[in-house]
Formats: structure tokens, sequence, C-alpha cells
């Protein structure tokens, strides 16, 4: 049986270039955790099923424990790590989540963040079912999503220069 051969990767990620040596199995989600020591992308499933390890990958948004590392060759990678301004200050959907409550033991947040995020690009101005229907890949134990919904809602908001307003109750 021969050796495997680790496979050269280059990408961008958080907006700095990185080059590392991989072995082809590595899954992105390792890569990120173990190789870069990005560790806002969580393991939460392995299956693709609860979305805790959401990245944008070339503009879309993508669930890290389903592809390779090497498959990401020659990519620009975002995580939640590079989601805050330039200045530092919270982007518009990590100030939503602190101030609509949207996550409770934060678990799936940096996922949810990033799957928000590209649903944002997407749609500037989804509605609530939209919002439910574009997150529903990205699992919450705790929160019931209300929260979330507010948040993104938040955000949306706020990137299009208006002011959220929560419904009455």
């Amino acid at each position: 049986m021969s050796e495997i051969e680790n496979l050269p990767v280059t990408m961008t990620v958080n907006g700095k270039k990185v080059q590392r040596f991989v072995e082809p199995r590595t899954l992105l989600i390792h890569f990120l955790r173990e190789e870069l020591n990005i560790t806002g992308p969580h393991i939460g499933c392995e299956t693709s099923h609860c979305g805790a390890c959401t990245v944008e990958l070339n503009g879309m948004s993508v669930k890290s424990c389903t592809l390779f590392a090497a498959q990401a060759d020659g990519a620009e990678l975002n995580t939640v790590e590079g989601m805050a301004n330039a200045d530092g200050t919270l982007s518009a959907l990590q100030e939503g989540f602190r101030q609509m409550h949207g996550l409770q033991c934060g678990f799936c947040t940096p996922g949810m963040i990033m799957r928000a995020h590209v649903l944002l690009k997407e749609n500037r101005s989804p509605t609530e079912d939209e919002i439910r229907a574009g997150i529903s890949g990205n699992l919450c134990r705790c929160t019931g999503y209300q929260n979330i919904v507010k948040a993104i809602q938040y955000a949306a908001a706020k990137l299009n220069g208006e002011t959220f307003q929560e419904a009455a109750e």
C-alpha cells in the first residue's frame, strides 16, 4: 500500500492568504480548526444536518463538515471571525444577535450568522417566512428561532438604512 501524498492548498481566509499541505481526506472544518486555529465554525453533527460549521465559500454558504480542504483550494473563505467591521465594531448581524437576544448557548450562532450573512446578500429585505426558509438548514436547540429571526430582520433594516421596528405583541 502506498503512502498518501499531501496536497498543497492555497486560499484566502477572512482576508488573509494561507498556504498549507493537507491530507486529501482532511475536511474543511478540521483544516480551519486544527491547522488555522479558527474555532468559530463548530463541529456539531458532522453530517451536514445542524449547520454549526457553516462558512462562506466564494459567496455561498456551505457546511464545512462536508467539504474537503482541497476542494477549497483557490477559494475566498469567510468565517464568523471575519464578520466584524474593519474598525473592530460588530457587523449588523452580530449587533442584531446581541440586541435581539438571538442566542442562548451560542453553539449554533457562528453558523447561523454566516448563513444569515449570505441570505442577506441574496435578499436584502427578506420577509419572516423567507428568513425562516433561508436558515432552515441550521438547527438551534435553545431559542425557538423567534429571536434569531428578529436578529436577522434587525440586520436587514440596518443594512438598508432603516430602523428595525418590532411588531407590537
